[in-house]
Order: C-alpha cells, then sequence, then structure tokens
C-alpha cells in the first residue's frame, strides 16, 4: 500500500467505524462495513438483529394509530394495498392538479427506464394545489407509512413518472428482485393511472419482511462477499436475490401486484421487492413517498426534518442538502416540464 493511500485510509478509519451504529449500508464504500473478516465474525448479522429489535420497539408505540386490519395485512405480507383510498371526486381534482401543468422535474436513468421526480413541499402547494397537500398531510397515509417504517418523521413526498422501456441498452436494475437495506424502511406509491400486468407495476415477495433464521444465514452469506460483487447494487448493501435462494429461504415467489387508479400502497423495503419488467413502453405517474431514518436509535421523534419551518418544506430541503453535498440525490434538474414529456436525459 502506497504511504498516501495508507495515510488516507488512517484518517477515514475512525468515520467508517462511527459509520457502523447508522444506516450506512455500503460494503464497496466502507472497508470496515464490507470487511470480510469482521462479517465472518457477525457484524453484518449483529447489526441486522439489532435495527430488527429497535424495529419491534418503534413499531409498537405506533401501532394504535393504526387499524388491526392493515396491521395483520403488514404482519402477513409486509406491505398494504388500499383500493378506493380517496373519495372519487377528491381523487380526480387531485390528478387534476398533478397532470394539468408542468413542474420543475429532475430525471435519472437507469437502463431503458427514466424516473422523473418533482420533489414537494407541502406549504408551496397548500394554496394553489389545495387536495394535493391535503393527501400529503393524510393523517391515515402518515400512520401507515411511519408504523412501516417504524419511526415518526417526515416522509419525503414526490410525484413520479416511470418512464419504461425507453431507449437504452441496460437492463433496469429496479426489475431485480431486491432488498432496499438491511433494515426496515418505508416506501409509499398512490398510483394515478391503472397499472397492469404488463405496465411495470410493483412486485414483492409476500412475508419476506420477516427476520428468520434462514434470512440471517443468507445476509451473513452475502456479506462476506458483497465488497467485491460485480453487481454495483449489491456491493453498495441493496442485496440481489435470485429464484434459487428464495427457495431456500422458504419464501414464495414474487407477487405482482396490479392495480386500479386511486391504489395506495405501503411497503417494508427490507422485504425482497421490484418492479416488474414490461414488455412495451409504458408510462405510469403516482405520488410517492419514502421515510428511512437511523435503524439503532430507540425513540421514533427527534427527527431533523419535522422541524418547524422544514416539515412543510422536505422536498426543498433535500435539494440544498444535495447542493451541499451532504445528501447527494442521483436525479439530474431537467427544467419545466409536463409530467407526460418524452424523457430528457
Amino acid at each position: 500500500m502506497r504511504l498516501g493511500t495508507f495515510l488516507i485510509s488512517a484518517l477515514k478509519a475512525p468515520l467508517w467505524v462511527a459509520a457502523i451504529p447508522t444506516g450506512a449500508k455500503s460494503f464497496v464504500g466502507n472497508p470496515v462495513i464490507g470487511s470480510p473478516r469482521l462479517n465472518r465474525w457477525g457484524l453484518h448479522v449483529v447489526r441486522l438483529r439489532a435495527a430488527a429489535s429497535m424495529t419491534r420497539l418503534r413499531r409498537g408505540w405506533l401501532a394504535r394509530r393504526v387499524t388491526a386490519e392493515r396491521r395483520a395485512a403488514f404482519a402477513r405480507d409486509g406491505f398494504v394495498v388500499m383500493p378506493d383510498f380517496l373519495p372519487a371526486a377528491a381523487f380526480e381534482r387531485l390528478r387534476a392538479e398533478v397532470l394539468d401543468a408542468p413542474w420543475d422535474a429532475h430525471e435519472m436513468r437507469q437502463g431503458s427506464t427514466v424516473t422523473r421526480r418533482i420533489l414537494l413541499d407541502v406549504a408551496a402547494l397548500r394554496q394553489d394545489r389545495p387536495t394535493l397537500a391535503a393527501f400529503l398531510e393524510n393523517p391515515d397515509l402518515l400512520a401507515l407509512v411511519r408504523y412501516i417504517a417504524s419511526t415518526g418523521g417526515a416522509p419525503a413526498f414526490s410525484i413520479q413518472c416511470i418512464l419504461a422501456n425507453q431507449a437504452g441498452a441496460a437492463d433496469d436494475p429496479q426489475c431485480a428482485v431486491h432488498a432496499d437495506t438491511f433494515h426496515s424502511t418505508a416506501k409509499a406509491w398512490f398510483f394515478l393511472h391503472d397499472v397492469g400486468p404488463e405496465e411495470g407495476p410493483f412486485l414483492y415477495v409476500p412475508g419476506s419482511h420477516i427476520v428468520t433464521p434462514q434470512r440471517l444465514a443468507w445476509e451473513r452469506e452475502q456479506s462476506l462477499s458483497a465488497r467485491a460483487s460485480a453487481r454495483r447494487d449489491h456491493a453498495e448493501g441493496s442485496f440481489r436475490i435470485s429464484a434459487d435462494d428464495l427457495g431456500r429461504l422458504g419464501l414464495p415467489a414474487p407477487r405482482s401486484i396490479a392495480v386500479r387508479a386511486n391504489t395506495l400502497i405501503v411497503a417494508d423495503t427490507f422485504g425482497f421487492h421490484g418492479r416488474t419488467p414490461s414488455p412495451v413502453a409504458t408510462r405510469r405517474i403516482e405520488v410517492y413517498g419514502s421515510l428511512r431514518r437511523n435503524p439503532f436509535m430507540p425513540w421514533t421523534g427527534l427527527d431533523p426534518l419535522s422541524l418547524p419551518g422544514v416539515k412543510s418544506r422536505v422536498g426543498s430541503a433535500l435539494v440544498v442538502l444535495d447542493r451541499l453535498g451532504i445528501a447527494r440525490m442521483p436525479w439530474r434538474p431537467v427544467g419545466r416540464i409536463r409530467l407526460d414529456a418524452p424523457p430528457r436525459i
């Protein structure tokens, strides 16, 4: 090892160690988290088990705000599907507010799929798009997202347009069945159009959010070689799983969830999930939300994004953090466009 490389590593080592009790997940970006020796001794499994224990504790505190029926569906499957989430009239008003005007958009290309996002601030929407603002503050929506994420705080919401099967040679990595990270997180999708079986619907492996001895053994196995994986997402800690390994874990085949417009899905993305490949060019538009915080905290509060003056401006806060290099986003600004416009990247 060259002297310069050694000195840089020595300076970074305390930061790599300090990342262990956080949500840091990259095996290739953090030599401590990615160390085969430490993971052979159990580092990754210890982190996963500790995060799962805190998840159960926090989720118990948040349970009273979620109906027993929804809690049971989540416990069984790892996701909750709610058709006709809004009254019909409110849904049509929300659709008009979203679809009938241009937005300041960001885009990201992954293989042949382009994801277009509009980061949302409730404060900026209340006057011109009151139905959308009310949806983002819907108590049932927020309670379920927080329960599944097992934390309080302010979800980050955006309008998302998925443009699948566009020009591009590479495969869409989101079509590989995967877990986002080693701990529970919540993602939500509220669909503004019908999404049929061939239009890239969400898929999920029912029950894969449960930490079982088989899952722990598989996670340990992956942790020993993840740093050297040729699959970048896998090396970054978003483990991909094969059909054979799902069988080894005693899990069923992924379930593709076609939906009608006005359906809400909220899922724990520690469970194995993905996007069903679309055989034709498709476009789907949804309101998308996510909530992920440090999995080792024993409390549900103290969320910086919930501070007064920030919680209704989460989208703007994320843009500022990106510009400062604190929380980099993979999406690039593409100007003010309508959601049904062709991809810009």
